[in-house]
């Protein structure tokens, strides 16, 4: 591994408005390195790569590639100089073909008077001709259209997308996030191959052993500044915990301690409970349950949520449903939010309907912005405040938005899909108990996670769909007859 960078942010500072996203950090990607980049949400880590990659000026400090300091003025200007970005939010448009948004990302990489994508890849060939047939297969196919894609193909197609301009330095956001294990696996090894081919990675994660698999260096943020950077191999996950949150591990997390589980990572006996609330055909689900499903994507685990949740005919799943039911969505900028509107107003969609706000055909917005401000304190939403656009919020407390908007309609069923989905150590702990509570409030609680441990951790039983079928995982499945279920194993 080279010791000259390839990138360097020197004293890197940012504010929006009042809150200083960013104070005097220092971060650099070695050539043949995947750096992870770690903290809390908030904490400036997005922030940074998206100084990086040219969608934010930054007010103080320098950025340098290849040793030459640069003025990036917007994406296009990182792209010419081999940066690419996979963001947490899919960029790809829905209604084009996955071969036209590939087209359509390389069209955007060049610029006149500069190298082309095309040029690029020439001098980079080895690791992006290895990265391209690995993304492709297995449903990504170049006529298949963006909308039918799920949201771990659309994952892969945003990665797909960066290493087809021609990328030399990749900029990760998340993008582990919604993907299987075995799909997690694959990824951390294309990265490891990109960067064994000469490229750099900086690799924003919240999952402490995706660290230890894949990076050669870590940096923690808090509150924006830099406050542990080294080595990974000389770091535990105790150290990397307590850097980003400064005191003890919560527990209950996934990836990063143990499931709280006294048989630590496997299915607990169904616990006799209320009054069936959820039916999935013969599987009766009780009042004050909290179930786990697992699934690999594209198992027609998507349908059967949403079945549950009324967004489409339950009868094709063998579904019934008795009560109300709040869902929260696996992708929460196109289902869960409007970005443009305020917290506020995000958080009292839904609400017309509610006799508690609803005015006739308006709202009581006294009482509701009264309600948001209570739930943006109970829940740690961090924002500038009630009236601050949604969008100007990370990605972990967009995700608490709608948490906190769905329990505060107090369901009889709550459907959560990869409910800790950008969520740090803390937030995800803090998720984890709101929803062991809503079920001993008597709420059934299913959960969703592509994260097998997190379902585990969670399920007190767990239902398996496999080919669009809902098994029942047996009373102290661990995580191997768990995950054979989900590969069809030992289904009849």
């Amino acid at each position: 591994m080279s010791d000259a960078p390839v990138l360097e942010l020197s004293r890197i500072s940012k504010s929006f408005g009042a809150l200083q996203a960013l104070r005097g950090v220092d971060f650099s990607l070695l050539p043949n390195e995947v750096h992870a980049l770690l903290g809390e949400n908030g904490a400036g880590k997005s922030t940074l790569m998206h100084i990086a990659d040219g969608m934010l000026r930054p007010d103080a400090g320098v950025i340098r590639v290849g040793g030459r300091a640069v003025a990036l003025h917007s994406p296009r200007d990182a792209r010419a100089l081999g940066i690419g970005m996979v963001h947490q939010h899919f960029t790809s448009i829905a209604a084009l073909t996955v071969g036209e948004n590939l087209r359509l990302a390389v069209g955007r990489g060049s610029r006149a008077g500069s190298p082309g994508p095309g040029a690029a890849a020439d001098s980079a060939r080895s690791p992006q001709d290895a990265a391209l047939p690995g993304l492709l297969r297995e449903g990504l196919s170049p006529d298949k259209p963006v909308e039918g894609l799920s949201v771990a193909l659309r994952q892969r197609l945003e990665i797909a997308k960066a290493l087809a301009t021609g990328a030399r330095i990749l900029l990760l956001d998340e993008p582990t996030a919604l993907l299987a294990p075995s799909e997690v696996e694959e990824l951390l090894r294309l990265v490891r191959a990109f960067a064994a081919g000469g490229g750099a990675v900086a690799l924003i994660t919240h999952k402490l052993p995706e660290v230890f698999a894949a990076a050669d260096r870590v940096t923690v943020l808090r509150r924006g500044e830099v406050r542990l950077s080294g080595a990974v191999r000389e770091e535990t996950e105790a150290s990397l915990a307590e850097a980003m949150i400064g005191g003890a591990v919560p527990g209950s997390t996934t990836g990063l301690a143990r499931p709280p589980n006294p048989q630590a990572g496997s299915v607990a006996p169904g616990r006799p409970a209320g009054r069936p609330a959820v039916r999935i055909g013969d599987i009766a689900v009780h009042a004050g349950e909290l179930i786990g499903i697992a699934a690999v994507e594209g198992n027609g685990q998507r349908e059967l949520l949403r079945a549950i949740a009324g967004l489409v005919p339950a009868a094709a799943m063998a579904v019934k449903v008795a009560g109300t039911v709040a869902l929260v969505p696996e992708d929460r900028t196109s289902e869960g939010l409007i970005p443009e509107l305020s917290v506020t107003e995000n958080l009292v969609l839904g609400w017309d309907r509610d006799p508690r706000w609803a005015r006739g055909i308006g709202l009581d917005w006294a009482a509701g912005r009264a309600r948001a401000e209570e739930l943006i304190r109970s829940f740690g939403i961090q924002a500038e405040g009630p009236d601050a656009p949604v969008a100007t919020l990370s990605g972990g407390n967009q995700q608490k938005v709608v948490l906190a908007r769905a329990l505060a309609r107090r369901p009889a069923v709550l459907v959560a899909e990869n409910p800790t989905r950008g969520l740090d150590i803390r937030a995800t702990a803090e998720v984890h108990e709101r929803l062991r509570a809503a079920a001993r409030e008597g709420v059934v609680v299913i959960v969703y996670s592509t994260d097998l441990d997190e379902v585990l951790a969670l399920g007190e039983r767990v239902l398996v769909v496999h080919r669009g079928r809902v098994s029942e995982a047996p009373p102290g499945a661990d995580r191997r007859v768990v995950g054979g279920m989900m590969l069809g194993v030992g289904l009849a």
